[in-house]
């Protein structure tokens, strides 16, 4: 067992390498800066907390925190619903039609959000987009998605289910481990779709519920390279959105590579490292007393 025990670490050795040199080691060197001035050009200035005590005074922040809070309001409960419709869909095709019917649904997930940002942005175009075309077809005189500051949002959150393909597999795969035979017992004793589907699917299938809710609020919170792509890649349209499209990863962005406010970046990194976390232990300590464990434990 001291032999396997010693391979074990030998074999872990390079991934602890690559954490402490590639991860925590910037991670530690990104908290020193905060309480610094830093430009990248001149050496750093200590400067106590002034870089967290300006962020109560940026009125960016909020309006960057606004945004992003809105948004993971919005895309959360959507995605997992839409996730949920998918899974449920692909739960009922049986045989090959199953795996390619998944491969499709996953295929978006692996395109590069960069790509998907420019795609998006041509496809809510206000003039010439296909999003209002289609709509055109029913009569519907479409927004103007990307320059209407009222609709930037909403664009966005739209934008963001095209990456559904994770979270409908992660939850197609619960849905397969539901024992058929509660289905069927309960069939048999006179529960409806609705009921089984509430009484039985939702808890069998709640460890994983659970889990893409946390994974999905993580994402949202951090959400960046779609809305950089489709609203800061260049002037015009960074002029058009305004700061309908400031996320706080964005402006973070901004203040470390724009402006190079390198000190005040790594504050707002840390605010927002700090404030994920308590975002997730709140959603364990309530959401997981709404799990159903086989076990009766948790996790």
């Amino acid at each position: 067992m001291r032999s396997e025990t010693r391979w074990a670490y030998v074999f872990v050795l390079p991934w602890l390498i690559g954490l402490a040199l590639f991860q925590l080691g910037p991670m530690l060197a990104s908290l020193g800066l905060s309480f610094t001035e830093y430009d990248l050009i001149s050496s750093p200035e200590f400067a106590g907390t002034a870089n967290y005590a300006r962020m109560a005074q940026d009125p960016k922040v909020a309006v960057a925190i606004g945004n992003t809070v809105l948004y993971t309001a919005l895309h959360v409960p959507l995605a997992i619903v839409l996730a949920l419709g998918l899974a449920l869909m692909l739960n009922r095709v049986g045989g090959r039609g199953a795996g390619v019917f998944r491969t499709i649904f996953y295929l978006p997930s692996m395109t590069p959000y960069v790509a998907v940002g420019v795609l998006f942005l041509f496809l809510l175009n206000g003039q010439a987009g296909m999003v209002n075309q289609f709509l055109g077809l029913f009569g519907i005189d479409g927004p103007q998605w990307t320059t209407d500051p009222d609709w930037i949002l909403p664009g966005i959150v739209l934008m963001s289910l095209w990456n559904l393909g994770s979270t409908t597999i992660i939850l197609f795969a619960a849905l397969r481990n539901v024992p058929a035979e509660l289905a069927e017992a309960a069939m048999i004793d006179g529960a409806g779709t609705w009921a089984r589907f509430r009484r039985i699917t939702l808890p069998m299938i709640s460890p994983a519920l659970f889990f893409v809710v946390i994974i999905n609020t993580i994402a949202s919170l951090q959400m960046f390279d779609q809305v950089y792509a489709m609203f800061f890649g260049n002037q015009a349209t960074q002029q058009a959105s305004g700061d309908s499209a400031l996320f706080y990863v964005v402006y973070l962005f901004q203040q470390a590579f724009q402006f190079l406010h390198m000190g005040y970046a790594s504050a707002l990194a840390w605010v927002l490292f700090l404030v994920i976390a308590l975002i997730t232990l709140v959603q364990w300590k309530v959401g997981g007393r709404l799990v159903h464990y086989e076990a009766g434990d948790r996790a």
